[in-house]
């Protein structure tokens, strides 16, 4: 069974603490609970590195329909260790 992890709904998701295999559910869980309390803009932290990891999130992204778009965090907010993804309101 999967570990239960308590982390802060505030719009901010850092996948640095997450094992690589769990970041897709990690992330579209994410998106689910910030979309359903309204949250509509969200940083997703995937760090600079490779750019494995962003990739996955961008692919994660493209599929989702409650996602309106996303573009990379500028300069001040993580440069391209970060991706903000803003989502549709929930119906």
């Amino acid at each position: 069974m999967g570990e239960c992890i308590a982390y802060p709904l505030d719009g901010i998701l850092d996948l640095h603490v997450f094992r690589p295999k769990d970041v897709p559910s990690v992330v579209m869980e994410y998106l689910r609970a910030c979309r359903e309390r309204g949250i509509l803009r969200v940083r997703v932290i995937h760090g600079k590195g490779r750019s494995v990891l962003r990739g996955t999130v961008h692919r994660l992204l493209d599929g989702n329909n409650a996602v309106e778009s996303y573009t990379q965090a500028s300069g001040d907010a993580s440069g391209w260790g970060a991706t903000i993804v803003f989502l549709h309101p929930a119906e």
